[in-house]
This record gives structure tokens, sequence and C-alpha cells, in this order.
């Protein structure tokens, strides 16, 4: 552990949630699951039919391990019962209101009671003081506001930590560095590929993103790898540690990641249940370790309970290190509907990440492109990724021989690599598209 990760957690003061003993936390799930379970059952019509359906009633989750009788929810049953047809408490009731973008479909819409909001609050502020965050520091939140969660979630967090708030919203990347700048916060929160969008922006400007007042990271809303860690490290001079949450279930905070260990997020199991099923055959429950699709029962929501939410984040569940209790979330490797089935190998933008970041030449900026020539019946893949400022054109076709045998070896796929020059490709202003489907539309 490093001094400033020991300093970090030196003084902090954790919730009696975070201390208990596994055997307590999980009396503790047991109790709030058999309320939320009844509750959704009385108050949303959505479980009360689904659960009929399957034969199952509230009475019936005798322990832990009876979730598994209860059916799934899914996304397709929020835009079902758009708008407000999951909410558990009268219009009156409702604090606030956020929604996805709607950009896949219609907007799923979630609710929060004025309860449900500080439980949320305490929850990011959890986290948040887990990745090395203290009272007094300033936080410059990257997150975008409105109704994303991300930025409103974590701003509540970060005051309800004792932090003073820079609400500067996704975007605007010139604005972002030269408020870095001026304010000199100590934390910046982002998701990682917009953080490397502003750290490329300021080299471009000639300021030295390792020279700023900037310790912590925290970042989330997209699956990121190790090498993109540590290139963010270096770059940046700083620690940067994740954070997981989603809209459905509540927002950022549903886990977080400790700055002493930086070893996978822990969720917090008071909070939430999580499951590992298998993502071809959700009838099986995973055990700990084995690696699968999330899903997330909430234990204390009131506005929202959600029964067994399907995330399609494909992850494993790992014992609890800094927090002992609680268990940690592998690295997401990816999600279920991002998966690119190419000549029947699974591929992930994620794996290509992290090959691509073990050779010095190319840089994290990359995109992944399908296509299907005309009169083909395969698809094929074409990885158009950035090179280094400092890198050749020999160089580059050097390196992009490798990366293409490295993911026919690591991957098993047989892809194109076109390395382009530095800035040529996409930036992100909050969650970067990796992916740019270009096949014939049927």
């Amino acid at each position: 552990m490093t001094q400033e990760a020991v300093a970090a957690t030196s003084d902090a003061v954790l919730d009696r949630e975070e201390t208990i003993s596994r055997d307590e936390l999980e009396a503790l799930q047991l109790s709030r699951l058999q309320h939320t379970v009844a509750y959704a059952y009385d108050r949303v019509a959505l479980y009360k039919r689904k659960f009929d359906e399957a034969g199952v009633h509230p009475t019936d989750l005798r322990e832990l391990s009876d979730l598994a009788k209860f059916p799934f929810t899914t996304k397709e049953d929020l835009r079902l019962e758009y708008p407000f047809g999951m909410f558990a408490v009268p219009q009156r009731d409702v604090a606030r209101i956020h929604a996805s973008s709607g950009t896949t479909g219609r907007a799923t819409v979630v609710g929060y009671t004025k309860k449900d909001l500080a439980d949320w609050a305490k929850l990011v502020a959890r986290s948040f003081r887990a990745s090395g965050v203290r009272p007094g520091m300033k936080v410059h939140n990257a997150y975008g506001y409105g109704l994303f969660t991300g930025g409103m979630g974590a701003h509540a967090g970060a005051e309800a930590l004792g932090c003073t708030v820079i609400p500067i919203s996704g975007g605007q990347t010139e604005r972002q560095f030269t408020l870095i700048q001026d304010f000199e916060p100590d934390v910046i929160l982002a998701t990682p590929t917009y953080l490397l969008t502003i750290a490329d922006a300021m080299v471009k400007q000639g300021i030295d993103p390792a020279a700023t007042s900037l310790k912590y990271a925290v970042l989330g809303a997209e699956p990121w790898t190790e090498e993109m860690r540590h290139e963010l490290e270096v770059m940046m001079n700083i620690k940067a540690c994740d954070i997981y949450g989603l809209s459905e279930v509540m927002g950022p905070g549903v886990a977080g990641e400790a700055v002493e260990t930086q070893d996978g997020s822990h969720i917090w199991e008071d909070h939430f249940r999580p499951e590992i099923i298998d993502a071809f055959d959700p009838s099986v429950v995973l055990g700990d370790g084995e690696h699968g699709e999330l899903v997330f029962t909430s234990l204390t929501k009131e506005a929202l309970p959600i029964i067994r939410y399907r995330t399609k984040d494909l992850t494993r569940l790992l014992p609890g290190t800094a927090r002992p209790a609680h268990r940690r979330m592998g690295r997401i490797t990816g999600r279920s509907d991002d998966m690119i089935i190419l000549r029947g190998v699974n591929l992930f933008p994620s794996q290509i990440e992290e090959i691509a970041l073990r050779i010095p030449e190319l840089s994290p900026h990359f995109q992944l492109e399908l296509t299907r020539p005309e009169g083909q019946r395969m698809d094929e893949l074409t990885v158009k990724i950035e090179r280094r400022e400092s890198v050749t054109l020999g160089g580059s076709a050097a390196a992009a021989k490798v990366l293409q045998q490295q993911i026919k070896i690591q991957v098993g796929s047989t892809c194109r690599v076109d390395v382009v020059d530095p800035g040529s490709l996409e930036r992100s202003n909050g969650k970067l598209r990796r992916i740019h489907d270009l096949r014939p539309k049927a």
C-alpha cells in the first residue's frame, strides 16, 4: 500500500454496516429481502402478476437461496410499464424522477422517495470514502447532470461526505481543464474515457496532466481495464478507483472500490443482494468466483423496489477484502448486449483495450467497425486505433501486426487493424461508443 493510500484510509470513519460480520450481514439481508419481496408484490401490479404466473408467493422466501425461485425483472419490463407503472408509492411521495436516454428504445424511468435519496447519497458517500475521498476535499464532478443518474447522484454523495462540489457536468473539455487549474480540486469524477479525453486535451495545450492538484479519480459508467487504470494513473499522477451503479437499481454507488486494495468494487450488500446467473441459461445461479451475468435485488428501496434485475453486465463475485463482509465484483468484462459474435467467437471491446494497451506504440483511443462486404455471408471486424505521437509509420505497421496477432492468439478471432493518426478518432464526452455497426440493415 502506498503512503497516500495509507493516509486516505487511516482517518476513515466507516458505517456500522461496513464492519459487521458476514453472518450478521446475511441475517440483515434476509430480513430486508423478505420485506422487499412482500412490499413489491403488494404494491406493484407487474410483480404480483409475474409472481402469480411463476407460482411463487412472498411467503416462499424463507432463506436467501429461495430468491432463485422468483422471476427476473428486465429492462423490457420497465419499458412496458413506462412511465410510472413500476412505482410502489403514490406520485405525491416521489421526490425525484430519473430516466435513461432511451436511445435504444423507450426510456426506463426510475423514482425516488426522500428516504431513497438519502440512502443513495449515503452509499455514494461510502463509495467515495472507500476510494480515498475525504470531507473538505474539492470534487470536480464531470458526470452528466439531468435525467442521467450519474451527475446528481455523485453530487449528492460528495455533499453528504462533506466535500465541496464543482458541478461542471460533462462536455466543454477546454473549460474542464481550465477549472481544474483554477479551482485546484483534489478529486475528479468522470467516465474513464472522458478523463482520458481531458488529459489528452491538456497535453495538446502544453499542460502537464500530472502536475495538477488532482489526487484521486472515481470513475464509472462504462467498463474499463487495469491497463486503462495504469494509463490514467501514470498520465495524471492520481489514484483511480471504480464506482458501479445503474439507474434501474439506484444509480452510482451500488458498489465502490477501496483505494488501499484497488481490487474490484465492494457491493454494499446491506442494500442490495447480488447473484450471478449463467447468461445462456438464466435458470442456473452460479457460485462465487464463477463468471456470468450480474443480477440485483434491492433491499431498502421505497419508490421502485427491483427484484432480480438482469443487468446484462458480465462479471463474477469474489470475497470481500477491504470490507470483508461485502463481496466484490470482478472487473466487468463487458455487457451481454455489447458482445460481438464474430465467426463463432465471443468478443468484447474491453478485451481489445486490454491487449492494445500492452503494446507501447498504441494509444487507448480505438473503435471497432463491423462490416459485411457485399456478396459475403461472414462479418468482418476492423480495429481502428490511434498510434502514440512519437510513433513513426513504420512503427505503426509493426504495432498493427502485433495487435492483429495477439487478438488472434488471445481471443481466437481474425480481424483487420488500421492504425490511424493521433486525434483522428471520436473522443468521449461522457460514455464512449466503441462499436460502430456498419453492416447492411435487414
